[in-house]
């Protein structure tokens, strides 16, 4: 089964990478095939709301996001993850999340033309990390998520999240929290 797991943290072996490392030997061991993409390192334009992709479902915008159009298509399981700065998604991940406004429009022609197919295997996954210890730290990029994951055509799968963890490196040294996170990466793919 292909999985597209999107790390938008901006810091390479930061704690994010880390607990999304582990829902990938989770996700691997219950035999998904990962293609892990660093939104960090690709050249992706924020939505300029052109209306562009209104008629068409496609993104009029020329970047890298034109190849991830048809990972995201193609995959069974998506994987967003992100530290959170200021109660949602990085700059990085939003970026992302924005230029999906084109698959949803996408969604919403073929629906209209009575060729759109809901697939309830297609699910997508939320992994994020927070310095912070906010009662409602998560609840902003919880529900960017899941409204990315529906423009997507994908179903809700849930969320692995972490709390006060805000020193680099502090992650890779929770083995208890990586265990659990292993096994939510299993339990994303039944």
């Amino acid at each position: 089964m292909k999985v597209l797991a999107l790390n938008g943290s901006p810091r390479k072996n930061g704690n994010t990478e880390a607990l999304l490392g582990a829902v990938l030997k989770g996700v691997e061991a219950a035999g998904g095939e990962v293609e892990l993409v660093r939104l960090y390192d690709l050249r992706l334009q924020p939505c300029i709301a052109c209306g562009g992709c209104d008629n068409t479902g496609e993104c009029v915008l020329e970047d890298e996001m034109d190849g991830l159009y048809s990972k995201i298509i193609a995959s069974q399981r998506i994987i967003l993850a992100s530290p959170i700065y200021f109660y949602g998604l990085t700059a990085q991940a939003k970026a992302f999340v924005d230029r999906c406004q084109a698959l949803w429009n996408r969604k919403r022609l073929q629906k209209e033309k009575g060729e759109w197919r809901k697939d309830p295997g297609r699910k997508g996954f939320l992994v994020a990390v927070a310095a912070t210890h906010g009662e409602r730290v998560f609840e902003g990029a919880i529900l960017t998520a899941r409204y990315a994951f529906d423009a997507m055509g994908l179903g809700y799968g849930g969320e692995f999240v972490v709390k006060g963890m805000d020193g680099c490196g502090e992650m890779a040294r929770d083995v208890a929290t990586l265990v659990r996170a292993e096994e939510a990466g299993r339990k994303f793919m039944e």
